[in-house]
């Protein structure tokens, strides 16, 4: 792993080491567990992973704030005008890491399924006008890397090659979009039905598919982390209207997402805008 000047971790090689530590532990408590009871699981690994990335984040980057799945924003009043109510203190952060400890719970506590993630990102004012993730990480412990470790994918990755064939399509397995199958349809692709957001997106990265496209209802931690993975290997990423991603805003819902391979952005745009 990188180090910076001081010893410590560098930011990506944390984030990267963070989704292995939580990966690890779902591991294990998928094991003890078992699957007889997937409401108990899912739960348990929601708080198990979320209780360990919120120590480490508190032991490891003290002066960072956190946007969690799984933890209420800690709020104050607006300075000076105390009639315009309540806003989150990270919102005054230049650092914030967004993370979800499990995302695919469904996936998670279903015996056989590795398409489950963890998401671990950093998001930074100072790095652009409007903020920008300067870091991110998407561990999927089910998954083998070439390694042989439980895979996790960081930001230093290159695109996959083209495919040739129709396009492929990551959906989601149990809520796609209403839109989605007169899309595929559309354009001749394929739909690749998937359970998590960031196993999806990371489909792309690995050239498993072509493009995601979710409109479905998602929040910040949703796609913080795979946007960051996806923007590192050099994918297009933005709202199906084609706006960019904002991260880090006063109400975290981020409802949709698309993710592709920069060639087929204008089309997926057009027929996204033709179709929904």
């Amino acid at each position: 792993m990188t180090e910076d000047g001081t010893g410590r971790l560098d930011d990506q090689a944390f984030a990267q080491w963070l989704a292995r530590q939580a990966g690890a532990a779902l591991t294990a408590l998928r094991a003890e567990q078992g699957f007889a009871d997937p409401a108990a699981l899912k739960n348990a690994g929601d708080k198990s992973s979320h209780d360990l990335m919120s120590t480490a984040l508190a032991r490891w980057r003290p002066d960072d704030a956190v946007l969690s799945e799984e933890q209420a924003d800690s709020r104050r009043a607006w300075a000076g005008d105390p009639a315009a109510g309540q806003r989150p203190d990270r919102l005054d952060a230049d650092r914030v890491w967004i993370i979800d400890p499990l995302d695919g719970t469904r996936e998670f506590s279903e015996a056989g399924r590795d398409d489950w993630a963890v998401h671990v990102a950093l998001w930074q004012r100072s790095a652009g006008p409007d903020g920008a993730l300067v870091a991110g990480a998407v561990g999927m412990p089910a998954r083998t890397g070439a390694d042989g470790e439980p895979l996790v994918l960081g930001t230093r990755l290159p695109m996959p090659p083209p495919a040739d064939g129709p396009l492929r399509i990551a959906v989601s397995r149990s809520r796609p979009p209403a839109f989605v199958s007169e899309l595929v349809a559309g354009l001749g692709a394929r739909a690749v039905p998937m359970g998590s957001a960031g196993v999806k997106v990371c489909a792309v990265v690995t050239g498993e598919a072509d493009a995601y496209v979710h409109a479905g209802g998602q929040y910040e931690w949703d796609s913080a982390a795979p946007v960051a993975v996806a923007l590192g290997a050099g994918l297009h990423a933005c709202r199906i209207d084609g706006s960019p991603l904002r991260y880090n805003r006063d109400d975290p819902r981020l409802p949709d997402l698309l993710v592709c391979r920069p060639e087929h952005a204008d089309t997926l745009l057009a027929a996204i805008d033709r179709y929904r």
